[in-house]
């Protein structure tokens, strides 16, 4: 095993499929499938899930940037909660945590209880981004691996397979990295995340691995040590 304590990042447009909104059941099944199998490996997961499926903050004209940036935040409760329903259904033990209070529907984000939480072998899921407009997912997923401890970042990426010098659905000629420092990704532009979420993995020397969740079996495989997609740590 690789990891005992990990955040995936899961990405909103990752979970809605072949569909370009919404949710897909049978992705979110089998994702939660697969980070079950991960919790009976021992591995402690949290997991952050973005919100591009229901709502994308920045892409709005009309729409103040930070209230726009809020309406994202709770399309991300919406994936955690479905998420959190089949996880459930398989019998892991799983808790939302949300930035922005809402204890109706799940606890509100509390450092010391989330830590907890993953030592008793349940699953945590980060839901509402840091409950702060102008702040990516991304950023919510290096914050809570530096918060929780976790060894590494788990960048699920759909369509892609690992991180690119270009576009390779644009350019057929993009040569894909293995192996990269956070200094490369700055300096080169590389957008696989924005430069905040980059800077925060980098300074509390956060490893991250950028893989395709088209096959939801490279969570297990990276999990497991395999060497798939792109690894991004100091050298």
């Amino acid at each position: 095993m690789a990891y005992k304590r990990i955040v995936l990042k899961l990405s909103g447009e990752a979970l809605a499929g072949s569909e370009k909104t919404g949710i897909d059941n049978e992705v979110i099944k089998s994702i939660a499938k697969r980070v079950k199998t991960v919790t009976e490996m021992g591995v402690e997961v949290g997991i952050v899930v973005g919100g591009g499926n229901f709502w994308r903050g920045r892409d709005s004209l009309n729409i103040q940037r930070a209230t726009s940036d809020y309406m994202g935040m709770l399309g991300t409760v919406m994936n955690a909660l479905a998420l959190q329903d089949d996880l459930e259904k398989m019998g892991v033990l799983t808790r939302v945590q949300t930035s922005i209070e809402m204890r109706a529907v799940a606890e509100p984000y509390i450092r010391r209880r989330a830590i907890r939480q993953l030592e008793k072998k349940m699953v945590v899921i980060f839901a509402a981004g840091t409950g702060n407009p102008y702040f990516s997912t991304d950023t919510t997923a290096a914050l809570r691996a530096a918060e929780i401890n976790a060894e590494a970042i788990l960048l699920a990426k759909k369509g892609v397979d690992g991180i690119y010098d270009s576009d390779p659905k644009i350019n057929k000629d993009a040569k894909k990295f293995d192996k990269l420092s956070y200094l490369d990704i700055l300096s080169k532009n590389l957008k696989i995340m924005d430069a905040t979420a980059t800077s925060l993995c980098m300074d509390n020397n956060i490893p991250l691995v950028v893989f395709g969740i088209d096959d939801p079996d490279n969570i297990v495989r990276v999990v497991e040590g395999e060497r798939i997609g792109t690894i991004v740590k100091e050298d």
